[in-house]
């Protein structure tokens, strides 16, 4: 048995995804002891990669606050972490493994999906974990998962239980004053080259990168808060960059208010259903 920072048995978390959310979300249950492994998501490139794991799998490792984000490649590995055998310090797993590949591995106490897809069908997560939870669009803890959580700002929290969490409008959210036009889109799918160095200050007009040979440049001034790995092939219509105006108030590395309120509301939905996953333990 693998023992947790409070002395409880150690829980195994998978979250699907490797963005922001999915790293605050992960921060959050290292912090508690859990031993939590990040999987990758090969639909939708990450943009915001100072505020993520995602660059761990290309570097080997990445971190975030005090949490060091850790590349594992093989199941071998992701056994022994989750049995407990890897390094007792707070920290997670990062890996390509997608969830077939780690169900067999062991008994999963929390998946959590935080892929955040605005616009495919949500899977039913229910019976693959003592304990499911769906965050973002999509969800209900009636239909798809045990647990969802509301993600639009001003709403994060714990969704009802027989309703669904919001679908998306479109509508981008304020940064400072500013709102979509913050963002740069592809408008075609192509291959996506950049040398550009996220929190690196830019001008409007200052070509930032190539999408299949067209230049692309930055919408405003400011700072880059995000930009899409150099050499990733992107489909049409997702973000390539981002860019902060917000002076000295920009953030581009850590985890974000709303980043911070999702995780705390993940950290809850879990502790509220800590006497179902020991139930499920017993069985």
């Amino acid at each position: 048995m693998s023992l947790g920072i409070d002395g409880r048995k150690r829980r195994f978390d998978i979250i699907l995804g490797t963005n922001e959310i999915a790293s605050a979300i992960a921060v959050q249950l290292a912090r508690a002891g859990d031993c939590v492994l990040l999987s990758y998501d090969p639909d939708r490139p990450v943009l915001r990669r100072k505020m993520a794991f995602h660059d761990a799998l290309f570097a080997g490792s990445a971190q975030i606050e005090e949490i060091l984000g850790e590349r594992v490649d093989d199941r071998i590995q992701v056994l022994k972490a989750a049995r407990g055998h890897s390094s007792r310090r707070a920290s997670v797993l990062v890996s390509r493994l997608g969830l077939l590949d780690l169900l067999p591995i062991a008994p999963i106490d929390v998946l959590i999906d935080a892929r955040l897809h605005k616009r495919a069908i949500s899977p039913d997560l229910r019976r693959l974990a003592a304990l499911s939870i769906g965050v973002g669009p999509g969800f209900s803890a009636s239909s798809n998962c045990d647990v969802a959580i509301e993600t639009r700002p001003g709403k994060i929290g714990l969704a009802d239980q027989d309703s669904w969490t919001e679908a998306p409008d479109g509508v981008a959210s304020r940064l400072g004053d500013i709102g979509a036009e913050r963002f740069v889109y592809s408008n075609i799918a192509g291959r996506w080259q950049t040398s550009a160095a996220i929190g690196t200050p830019i001008y409007k007009g200052l070509v930032i990168g190539h999408l299949s040979g067209v230049p692309v440049a930055a919408p405003l001034d400011g700072t880059l808060r995000g930009i899409v790995r150099d050499g990733t092939e992107v489909p049409s219509g997702v973000k390539l960059l981002e860019v902060d105006t917000r002076g000295p108030l920009a953030q581009w590395t850590g985890i974000d208010n709303r980043g911070r309120a999702i995780a705390n509301a993940t950290l809850s939905a879990i502790c509220r259903g800590a006497e179902r996953l020991k139930l499920n333990r017993l069985r």
